[in-house]
C-alpha cells in the first residue's frame, strides 16, 4: 500500500473531505494499520474495538486496498446486507477503488426455482394464505436477478413457504438439477469466485468447512485473507456446524418431497405415499413421547424412558421402511434418488442415539411447541475449526466489541484454535462515559435465586423508569423471568410496554424507536446486534449476571471435559463466557457520541462475590452509584 488507511482516515483523508461531519478517530487509525499489517504478512490479528472505534471502515479499507482476493464474514446476514449494500459501496467510492464485490450467502437464502414448481403443485396448499405467499413469490422470481429473500416483500419472514421454495445442502440437486444453468446459488458462487472481495457470513464459513472436513468438496472460493466480523459468536456456531442435528422439519420435508417426487417421475409407485404418511405419523408420535420433559436436555437424561424409546424405534423404522421402498424408486429421478441419499443420513443419526456414549461427543434433544431436534455435538470445537483457519497460507483478522475478559483474550483464542503467535490488540470506546453514562446497582437486592427475585427486579426497576421516562431496555437471562415481569408492569407501567415475541425483532426495535418512550423487555437475541442511538434509549436494565445454565446438556459435557484435563471449568470458562455476554448486553446503552444513558444491573453478587469486580472492570470506566437519588439527578439534568 502506498498510502497506509491511518492517513485515509485522518483529518487530511478523503474520508474527512467527503464529509465535513467525518469523525477522525485515533483508535480506529490504529486498528486500520495493523489489520493492513496483518493482510500483508499473511499473519493472525485478534481486535477487541470498544463501541464507536468504528471497526467497520477499519478493516473496509485495508481490505480496499490489498491486491488478493478478501472474505469478510459477519455474525448475521442483517450485518451482512449492511456491509454490502451501505458501508463496502461508500468507502469503494470514496477510495475511488475498482475492486469486484460479491455477496454469497447460504442456499436456504436463495429461491429454487426446482423446488418452488414443486410447491406450485402440492395440494394442500391450493388455497389459503399460503397460496397467496406462494403467488407473491411466483411474481417476485419474475423481477429479481438475484434470487435473493431479502429482497422478496410481502411474505413474513418466519412463514413456512420458504422452507418449500428453497434448497438446503441435503435435497439440492446439483448439476442434475433441470433448472441449473439458471440457478440463482450457482450464479452467486460464480461471481464470489470471481470478485476480489466477498461479504459472507460465520454459518456458510462453518457450513464449507463442514464439507471440505468431509471430502464432499467447498462452496466458499480460496481467499488470501479472512476477516470475521462479529467474531466472539464465531466458536459456539462453528460448534454447531461441527456436530449433526436432525429435526421433526427435517423428516416432514422428507416425506413432502417424496410425495412430491414421486407424483412427478413415479407416478404408479403411489406405496411411497403410506410411507411418506407413516413417516409423518411417528414423527408426531415421538413429540409427544417426549410428553413434558425439560426443553433441552441430555440424551441420557431420557433413554431409559420406554414409551420414549419405543417411539423412536417406530420412527427409525418408518424412516428405514421409506427408505427401502425409496431404493427401488431412485431410477425413476433425481429427486427421488436425493430423497434415499438423506433418509440414509438420518438413519446413520439415528443410530448414534442407539448406541453407547461416545466421548468425544454429547448427544442431547431440544423441544420446540411441535417439534424436536437431536443433536449430536463435539465436546470441543477448537480443533476443527483451526483446521479450517489454517488450511491454507492467509491472513486473519477477528473483530468485535468483546473478545476479552479481564482484559486478556485466552478465552476466545483457545476456543478458536489460535497459537500463541497470534498479535491482539485492545482499544477501547473513544466515547465520553465517565461524563455520559452512570452504572446503577440498587441496593438491599435479594440472591439470584430467590423465588421472589424478579419482583425485586421489578420494584427496583419502576423508579428508574419513572426518572427515565421509559426509553429503556430490561434485558433478562431467561424467558421464564421475562414472561413474570411482563405480568408484573402490565398494569403499572405508565409507558408503552413491547415484548420480545410478539413481532420480529426488527419491527419490534422499528417500534421502539418510533414511540420514543417504550419499554422493551427482551433475552438472549436483544443482549447484542441491536443499535438504537440516541434518547429513545436512555437506559438498560439487566436482572442478573449472564452465566449459562448449568443445566445445559453441551455445557455439562464441555466442563467434564475441563475437569479431566486438570481445568477449572468456572474460572476458564463460565465466569469469561459470562463476562463477555454482559459486555454485549451492557453495550447498547451508549451507541453515538452524543447519547446519554444509565446502565442498571440488578444482581448482588456484583459486590458480594469475589469475581464480581472482574464483571465491573471490564465495563467502560463509568460512574458509580447505589443511589437512586444519583439515577433521577442524572436524568434530571439530561432535561436541563
Amino acid at each position: 500500500m502506498d498510502t497506509a488507511p491511518s492517513e485515509l482516515l485522518g483529518p487530511h483523508g478523503p474520508f474527512a473531505e467527503a464529509n465535513p461531519n467525518f469523525a477522525v478517530r485515533a483508535p480506529q487509525r490504529e486498528m486500520a494499520d495493523a489489520v493492513a499489517e496483518a493482510l500483508d504478512a499473511q499473519s493472525t490479528l485478534v481486535v477487541e474495538a470498544g463501541t464507536g472505534v468504528g471497526k467497520t471502515f477499519a478493516y473496509l479499507v485495508p481490505a480496499m486496498l490489498h491486491p488478493g482476493k478478501v472474505m469478510i464474514a459477519t455474525a448475521t446476514r442483517h450485518l451482512q446486507d449492511q456491509l454490502f449494500l451501505n458501508d463496502l459501496p461508500r468507502v469503494k467510492a470514496i477510495l475511488g477503488a475498482s475492486r469486484d464485490a460479491a455477496l454469497l450467502k447460504g442456499r436456504s437464502n436463495y429461491l429454487c426455482r426446482y423446488r418452488l414448481e414443486g410447491a406450485q403443485t402440492l395440494e394442500f396448499i391450493r388455497s389459503g394464505e399460503l397460496r397467496e405467499q406462494l403467488r407473491t413469490i411466483g411474481d417476485w422470481t419474475m423481477r429479481t436477478r438475484t434470487g435473493d429473500l431479502a429482497e422478496c416483500e410481502g411474505v413474513p419472514e418466519g412463514s413456512p413457504i420458504w422452507g418449500m421454495v428453497t434448497s438446503t445442502t441435503d435435497n439440492c440437486l446439483g448439476s442434475d438439477c433441470p433448472n441449473f444453468q439458471d440457478c440463482f446459488v450457482f450464479e452467486a458462487r460464480r461471481r464470489a469466485q470471481e470478485a476480489d472481495l466477498v461479504v459472507i457470513n460465520h454459518h456458510l464459513f462453518c457450513a464449507d468447512a463442514a464439507l471440505r472436513e468431509e471430502g464432499f468438496g467447498e462452496f466458499l472460493p480460496d481467499c488470501d485473507a479472512l476477516i470475521f466480523d462479529e467474531a466472539h459468536q464465531l466458536p459456539e456456531i462453528a460448534s454447531a456446524f461441527a456436530g449433526e442435528t436432525l429435526t421433526s422439519r427435517q423428516l416432514l420435508d422428507l416425506a413432502r418431497d417424496t410425495v412430491n417426487e414421486q407424483m412427478r417421475d413415479a407416478p404408479e409407485m403411489a406405496a411411497l405415499r403410506d410411507l411418506a404418511a407413516a413417516l409423518e405419523k411417528a414423527t408426531a408420535d415421538f413429540r409427544i413421547a417426549f410428553e413434558l420433559r425439560s426443553q433441552r436436555d441430555a440424551w441420557s437424561a431420557v433413554r431409559e424412558h420406554a414409551p420414549l424409546v419405543d417411539a423412536l424405534h417406530t420412527l427409525e423404522q418408518a424412516l428405514a421402511e421409506l427408505r427401502a421402498g425409496l431404493e427401488l424408486a431412485a431410477p425413476r429421478g433425481k429427486g427421488l434418488e436425493n430423497a434415499q441419499k438423506r433418509a440414509e443420513a438420518m438413519l446413520a443419526l439415528f443410530a448414534r442415539f442407539s448406541q453407547a456414549d461416545n466421548s468425544e461427543e454429547v448427544l442431547w434433544y431440544e423441544l420446540s411447541a411441535r417439534g424436536f431436534a437431536l443433536h449430536a455435538t463435539p465436546v470441543d470445537a477448537a480443533a476443527g475449526l483451526a483446521r479450517a483457519l489454517h488450511g491454507q497460507p492467509r491472513a486473519l483478522v477477528f473483530t468485535s466489541a468483546t473478545l476479552s475478559a479481564g482484559g486478556r483474550f485466552e478465552f476466545f483464542t483457545r476456543r478458536v484454535g489460535l497459537g500463541k503467535d497470534a498479535k491482539t490488540l485492545r482499544l477501547d470506546s473513544p466515547y465520553d462515559y465517565p461524563r455520559n453514562a452512570l452504572l446503577y446497582h440498587p441496593p438491599g437486592m435479594p440472591e439470584p435465586n430467590s423465588p421472589a427475585y424478579t419482583r425485586a427486579v421489578v420494584e427496583a426497576a419502576l423508579p428508574a423508569l419513572e426518572a427515565s421516562r421509559g426509553r429503556a431496555f430490561m434485558l433478562f437471562t431467561s424467558h421464564r423471568a421475562l414472561k413474570e415481569a411482563e405480568q408484573l408492569l402490565r398494569n403499572r407501567l405508565t409507558h408503552p410496554l413491547l415484548v420480545q415475541g410478539e413481532m420480529q425483532r426488527h419491527r419490534l426495535i422499528e417500534r421502539f424507536r418510533e414511540l420514543g418512550d417504550a419499554v422493551l423487555l427482551g433475552t438472549q437475541s436483544f443482549w447484542e446486534g441491536v443499535d438504537v442511538q440516541g434518547e429513545a434509549l436512555s437506559l438498560v436494565i439487566i436482572d442478573k449476571l449472564p452465566f449459562a445454565m448449568p443445566d445445559d446438556p453441551v455445557l455439562k459435557a464441555r466442563m467434564d471435559a475441563m475437569r479431566k484435563q486438570g481445568l477449572e471449568p468456572f474460572p476458564h470458562f463460565q465466569l469469561p463466557q459470562a463476562i463477555l455476554t454482559l459486555k454485549q448486553g451492557a453495550g447498547r446503552l451508549i451507541r453515538g457520541e452524543q447519547d446519554r444513558g444509565v446502565l442498571m444491573l440488578c444482581d448482588p453478587r456484583l459486590r458480594s462475590k469475589g469475581y464480581g469486580k472482574q464483571f465491573l472492570d471490564s465495563l467502560p470506566p463509568m460512574r458509580r452509584t447505589q443511589s437512586l437519588e444519583a439515577v433521577r439527578d442524572f436524568f434530571g439534568k439530561a432535561e436541563n
